[in-house]
């Protein structure tokens, strides 16, 4: 169905919470299965790993928003905003990798993982953002 007078897609209808939560889980379900098995394959790299898959899933959160789509059906942007990314990306895995460096002396380093994370999470946002502006409406 289309709004006449923009020419836009109306927004489908709002799950119910039930409905929606359900996508919630469905969607993070799936990517906490990604995110444990990109970091079972990376190994000695899972550090790192979690830097990547946030720095991923930070973009993808920037590129989302643009997407019609997604502004038409509060469905598909429960199930993959916070449902999908929300698992797929964590903040845990991270909070734990720096506490064992500190633990371990690795101060350095953990204050390079902190740093890197954030810094280039918000900027993958942002470049995510900036580049579907315009190019997914």
């Amino acid at each position: 169905m289309s709004d006449t007078s923009t020419g836009t897609a109306a927004p489908s209808a709002v799950p119910s919470a039930t409905a929606g939560a359900g996508l919630v889980a469905l969607g993070a379900a799936a990517g906490a299965v990604l995110r444990w098995a990109l970091e079972v394959a990376a190994g000695d790299l899972a550090l790192w790993s979690v830097v990547a898959i946030n720095v991923v899933g930070a973009f993808v959160l920037g590129v989302l928003p643009a997407w019609r789509r997604i502004r038409t059906s509060p469905a598909l942007g429960a199930l993959l905003g916070p449902g999908f990314l929300g698992g797929f990306t964590t903040v845990s895995s991270w909070a734990g990798h720096t506490v064992r460096l500190v633990e371990d002396g690795a101060y350095a380093t953990a204050a390079a993982y902190v740093v890197v994370t954030v810094v280039a999470a918000v900027a993958a946002a942002a470049l995510g953002r900036r580049l579907a502006a315009g190019r997914l409406r």
